[in-house]
């Protein structure tokens, strides 16, 4: 039994260090250091454009506008990141905070007060409703295997990924 006490901690403790290293997905970004800004239209399931080339250390401002008719995502982060998040997703659509078309923000701000996943406040992502715009701007400083996701129920799933290459 000890061993086997023994041999979870070591996994733990493996998974958590491996966990942090790839958590490097850069910082928000300030309005001062913006090297260049991308446009990204959102439609039902996919981005345009489908892939992003970003330099090591860029600053980039991201104008995403949702032309589809559900809500999406536009969120910059890792895979292991994404998974964590999902959950925190689907809880927004059971509490019917998140709806395929529509947030209900009032919800989202009282369900907030009580647990703060539900607030979907976070610098690397924005939730649009559609024909809503918002803006990210990020920094690019030590970035690794990151990817750009929406983590609204099932569009992760279905292929709402678009791949960031960083040189």
């Amino acid at each position: 039994m000890k061993i086997f006490k023994l041999l979870i901690i070591f996994l733990f403790t493996y998974t958590f260090a491996f966990a942090d290293k790839n958590m490097k997905i850069g910082s928000k970004g300030k309005e001062s250091e913006i090297s260049r800004t991308v446009k990204v239209m959102m439609y039902d399931n996919y981005y345009e454009p489908s892939s992003f080339q970003i330099k090591a250390g860029e600053t980039i401002k991201f104008v995403v506008e949702n032309a589809g008719m559900l809500v999406h995502e536009f969120n910059i982060a890792n895979k292991m990141m994404h998974m964590k998040h999902q959950p925190e997703m689907i809880k927004m659509v059971e509490n019917e905070i998140l709806l395929a078309d529509t947030i209900d923000k009032e919800k989202m701000k009282k369900m907030a007060k009580m647990d703060k996943a539900m607030a979907h406040s976070h610098s690397n992502s924005v939730l649009l409703e559609p024909k809503q715009k918002g803006e990210i701007i990020w920094k690019f400083d030590n970035a690794v295997n990151i990817e750009v996701a929406c983590n609204v129920p099932g569009h992760y799933q279905v292929g709402m990924i678009a791949k960031v290459d960083i040189n």
